[in-house]
C-alpha cells in the first residue's frame, strides 16, 4: 500500500493558477501509474489527468485539457498538478492516487486506482 498526501490546493480567482503536490511513501513509485481526480461538492468523484509510469506518456479529461499538466518526479516520490487558467467550475476537493495497471491505455476510471490520498480543496472565486 502506498501512502499519498496531497498539498498545494487554496483560494485563487477566476484566471489564476494553483500548483498541486502529492507525494508518496514506498519504494514502489515507479512503478505506478499515476492519476488527479476531483470532486466537486455534491458530485461524484470525476477524472482529470494520468501519468505513466515514465512520465511519457499522459492522459487528460476534455474539461482541463489545455490547462492542466500532469507530471511526475520519480526521484522525489511526488506527481505534480500545474493548472492554469482556472475556472470556477474547476472548484472541488482533488485526489491523486496510484494505478498498478499496466499493458493498458491510462485510464479515466475510479476503479482503476488502488490507493487515494485525502485530498486538498480547490477554490475558484468568479
Amino acid at each position: 500500500q502506498v501512502q499519498l498526501v496531497e498539498s498545494g490546493g487554496g483560494l485563487v480567482q477566476a484566471g489564476g493558477s494553483l500548483r498541486l503536490s502529492c507525494a508518496a511513501s514506498g519504494r514502489t513509485f515507479y512503478s505506478l501509474r499515476l492519476g488527479w481526480f476531483r470532486q466537486p461538492s455534491g458530485n461524484e468523484r470525476e477524472f482529470v489527468a494520468a501519468i505513466s509510469r515514465g512520465g511519457g506518456n499522459t492522459y487528460y479529461a476534455d474539461s482541463v485539457k489545455g490547462r492542466f499538466t500532469i507530471s511526475r518526479d520519480n526521484t522525489k516520490n511526488t506527481v505534480f498538478l500545474q493548472m492554469n487558467s482556472l475556472k470556477p467550475e474547476d472548484t472541488a476537493v482533488y485526489y491523486c492516487a496510484t494505478s498498478s495497471q499496466s499493458g493498458v491505455p491510462l485510464s479515466p476510471e475510479v476503479i482503476a486506482y488502488d490507493d487515494w490520498g485525502q485530498g486538498t480543496q480547490v477554490t475558484v472565486s468568479s
